[in-house]
């Protein structure tokens, strides 16, 4: 089993993140705005790297890394909008990004019993 996360976890939800997002962007370039099919193919590679990216976390836990990751995809998904398709997030979308991260921050690493039993 997997020691608890660490400050270390950062760097793999940001490869997680351009990973998933950018994977699932080739995806909708290929589908919504016609572009090649291949996009596509290089959209679906990319998501299956995420899916390997998500098992180098320390935490052993699937639920609670996952979990984290989606706060991480809530901010990523709004800024890679800003990047690749000139979408500019309103207040709201700043907040609720902010509110995710947050939650993200709890989840990883709030102090926890040394030992859990399954």
């Amino acid at each position: 089993m997997r020691k608890p996360c660490s400050y270390s976890s950062w760097p793999l939800f940001l490869l997680a993140a351009l990973a998933e997002i950018g994977g699932a962007w080739m995806v909708w370039q290929a589908v919504r705005e016609d572009r090649a099919w291949w996009w596509a193919g290089l959209g679906v590679i990319a998501l299956g790297l995420y899916g390997f990216v998500a098992t180098l976390q320390p935490d052993a836990h699937f639920g609670r890394i996952l979990a984290a990751y989606g706060g991480v995809f809530v901010a990523g998904s709004l800024a890679w909008g800003m990047v690749f398709d000139g979408f500019r997030p309103d207040r709201w979308d700043v907040i609720g990004s902010i509110i995710c991260l947050a939650g993200v921050a709890v989840i990883m690493f709030a102090p926890r019993a040394s030992a859990v039993t399954s």
